[in-house]
């Protein structure tokens, strides 16, 4: 499992990842200090809670790529 944090927001991280060939973004909250500080070790943790579950569900078949988009069509065709 590749796990890609993208950014981090108030109390919100932005995560990606890839497994199997498949690649799912989400956000996941984040965890704060008891003053209010982003703490990078318990959110990192959190992350990978969060990685064991998007795992079983990307082999259980519920989390997928979605389907290509087909091109639009053109006018006068």
């Amino acid at each position: 499992m590749k796990i890609t944090i993208n950014s981090v927001t108030g109390s919100t991280a932005n995560v990606t990842f890839e497994h199997a060939g498949i690649t799912h973004t989400r956000d996941v909250n984040a965890c704060l200090t008891t003053k209010g500080k982003y703490d990078a070790a318990a959110t990192e943790a959190r992350i990978a809670d969060v990685a064991r579950g998007v795992e079983v569900k990307i082999a259980a078949g519920a989390i997928t790529n979605a389907p290509p988009q087909e091109p639009a069509p053109t006018e006068g065709k």
